[in-house]
């Protein structure tokens, strides 16, 4: 499985790789680290081509951004969250902690709810 990198904002191409088995291809979510520093994918485009009358998948497109993993990201329901997933306003996602106090931490904010 043919894999390019691609720099979220001017789709710039980081790298080309071959990747055995599309379970090893990361989901959006994810920290990678593959020898450019750490990178959050963004996105997953996949590009199929049609071969002897049938359309297979070619390669993956993943659109990613250099970014380290926050200290306080957690793994939680199968994805990478910041911050305390238990309050209220955490957005539960790996690129926002929450609406009232998005640089964080959620330790000192006081306008914790939990859901």
């Amino acid at each position: 499985m043919n894999v390019e990198l691609r720099l979220s904002g001017s789709n710039r191409l980081l790298a080309r790789m071959e990747i055995g088995e599309l379970n090893a291809v990361p989901q959006p979510g994810l920290w990678v680290d593959w020898g450019f520093g750490p990178l959050l994918v963004l996105q997953r485009r996949h590009c199929y081509r049609l071969k002897d009358g049938r359309y297979e998948l070619a390669s993956i497109a993943l659109e990613v951004k250099e970014q380290r993993r926050p200290e306080d990201a957690q793994w939680w329901n199968g994805q990478w969250v910041i911050g305390n997933p238990s309050c209220y306003y955490n957005a539960r996602t790996p690129l926002l902690r929450c609406a009232v106090l998005p640089e964080g931490p959620c330790s000192t904010c006081c306008h914790f709810k939990t859901r």
